[in-house]
């Protein structure tokens, strides 16, 4: 029945739209909206419960009610004819030049926002990436100590017994002075002053006295080892492993350096606190701003103690050949530096070298002026 119904509502309005009667087609319309609605409600109610409840329906309905009320007031009102009107008598053209001004105004708003935000977005990455550097520095620093600590045992087991006591054979001091290299330069000059603190305390840098047929260190008596500067053997011997290396500003009080190669390595404002030098290549180091308070640089008498030179053995005693090897060395604003020191360093540093020296050398004479010594630390440099 409700087709059929449907199906005359449908002929109604086609008449009417036919025969342009209106009252026909309103008709036509009632009836197939009257008939049609029940039957779609019936079909859509089940599932509205599932989404809205009884409260949101009432406001929902209550929402339309009120706009079909406010649509229909403006209408009486003759607002929209108003509107009308005021439209009619706009100069449209203004208005789009208007708008014109607003988009360009727009447009250069958007492109300082987006400048903006690319400035925030670059000091962002910048702050992250010098926060991601400075973990990186910590860690690597962590990292270095902890290969400093490995290297400290490593050592410790090759070159002691079981009883604690230095047993160092030729491959085991082969294997160390090996291991000691590689470290050296690896680290940075931190790292590399504590472990010459390390190998300097533990006198593994100083000669030693052996005994002739075994080669084993020998005991001084006082819970010590004998020290032997002429026929003594290093468990460690540095030789090169220093030259030309950055160790400036580091700590190096108390260090034995003797006899190792330091050629244009940069000592600046080390401490050097009792260090031993004696016998050192410094040509053309750097020691600007360093603390040299007590830094031995021979041995024997003053007036007698010379530079180390190739194939000549040193005499401890009178100090002949026991000196470090001073050439050109920058010596600018050196501290704590002895009246001794002074007199062997304007002695032997070479003209340009004497310039830097605190103090500076007028009445002491420039003695590196005989082939032998002269020529030494070139010898020292081409090796």
């Amino acid at each position: 029945m409700t087709i059929w119904l449907n199906l005359l509502g449908i002929i109604a309005i086609g008449c009417g739209l036919w025969s342009r009667h209106t009252g026909l087609t309103v008709a036509g319309c009632a009836i197939a909206l009257g008939f049609s609605t029940p039957i779609i409600y019936r079909g859509i109610r089940p599932k509205i419960p599932k989404s809205l409840s009884s409260a949101q329906r009432l406001r929902l309905v209550i929402i339309v009610t009120m706009l079909i009320v406010i649509v229909n007031l403006l209408k009486i009102g003759g607002f929209f004819n108003y509107i009308g009107g005021l439209s009619a008598g706009t100069d449209w053209s203004a208005v789009g030049a208007l708008g014109l001004w607003g988009g360009a105004i727009g447009q250069t708003a958007i492109a300082t926002l987006a400048a903006f935000v690319s400035w925030r977005q670059y000091i962002v990455s910048r702050d992250l990436t010098i926060e991601q550097n400075r973990l990186n520095r910590q860690q690597n620093i962590i990292t270095q100590q902890q290969t400093i600590d490995n290297y400290f045992q490593g050592i410790s087991d090759l070159v002691l017994d079981d009883d604690g006591f230095l047993e160092d054979w030729p491959q085991e001091r082969a294997f160390a002075a090996g291991r000691t290299a590689a470290l050296l330069g690896s680290v940075n000059a931190a790292g590399k002053a504590r472990v010459i603190r390390f190998l300097s305390r533990s006198k593994l840098l100083t000669p030693l006295q052996r005994d002739l047929r075994l080669g084993r260190v020998i005991l001084n008596g006082n819970g010590g080892y004998d020290e032997d500067r002429i026929y003594g053997i290093r468990v460690i011997d540095l030789k090169v492993m220093l030259a030309g290396a950055d160790i400036a500003q580091t700590d190096l009080r108390w260090t034995d350096l003797s006899d190792a190669n330091l050629i244009r390595t940069d000592l600046s404002e080390c401490t050097l606190l009792k260090a031993n030098l004696a016998r050192a290549i410094l040509y053309q180091a750097k020691l600007t701003g360093a603390d040299i308070q007590g830094t031995r640089f021979f041995y024997g008498d003053l007036q007698l103690a010379s530079p180390r030179v190739p194939d000549r053995s040193p005499d401890y005693i009178t100090g002949e050949f026991s000196g470090a090897v001073i050439e050109d060395v920058d010596f600018t604003n050196v501290r704590s530096m002895s009246e001794e020191q002074r007199q062997y360093c304007c002695a032997w540093c070479g003209e340009a070298a004497r310039q830097t020296i605190p103090g500076g050398c007028s009445g002491i004479p420039n003695r590196l002026i005989s082939n032998e010594h002269i020529s030494s630390a070139r010898s020292f440099d081409d090796d």
